[in-house]
């Protein structure tokens, strides 16, 4: 079940985004940092109410971030679609326990749902240049990978923006 994130969740979706994070590395995945995905970056989408978790029984096992607001780093993107009525995805992740099972699909087809019940014109994203699963991952959903942008702070090798247009 996929439900809004609640701020009583934050150190079970801080512990499954380090899960995370510990397996990105060890296949050599420098995406996400010991700062980043940050307790502040989630306290942020909280406020906004646009962190969902989705939940095996009483067991946080994913996270997404579904938002209509656009990051300083996306400006300069030359995007498919105006600047207007655009969702972004952010932070998604999958347990490492539970990943395989086509769990990231279930969340990724909420917040594209969630951006066409809006009456969104698109869905953006980004993701590490470095992680060639993820790449696979969103341009089998029909996202189109456009330009790069740069995370000084997470990584020196850029990040590919991607949209699918709904």
């Amino acid at each position: 079940m996929i439900e809004l994130a609640k701020i009583s969740q934050l150190n079970e979706i801080l512990r499954m985004t380090n899960a995370c994070r510990v397996v990105m590395e060890a296949k050599g995945i420098y995406q996400w940092t010991i700062d980043y995905p940050s307790k502040k970056s989630f306290e942020n989408d909280l406020e906004r109410n646009e962190l969902y978790v989705l939940k095996n029984e009483d067991r946080i096992i994913g996270n997404i971030v579904v938002s209509s607001f656009m990051d300083e780093e996306y400006r300069s993107v030359q995007w498919l679609t105006e600047n207007t009525r655009n969702y972004y995805i952010h932070r998604l992740a999958v347990h490492p326990k539970f990943q395989g099972k086509g769990l990231a699909q279930q969340l990724m087809d909420f917040g594209e749902n969630f951006a066409r019940e809006n009456n969104a014109l698109s869905v953006r994203l980004d993701t590490f240049s470095r992680n060639k699963r993820n790449q696979k991952f969103y341009e089998k959903r029909g996202y189109i990978k456009l330009e790069d942008i740069f995370f000084s702070l997470q990584s020196e090798h850029p990040f590919h923006c991607y949209e699918l247009v709904l």
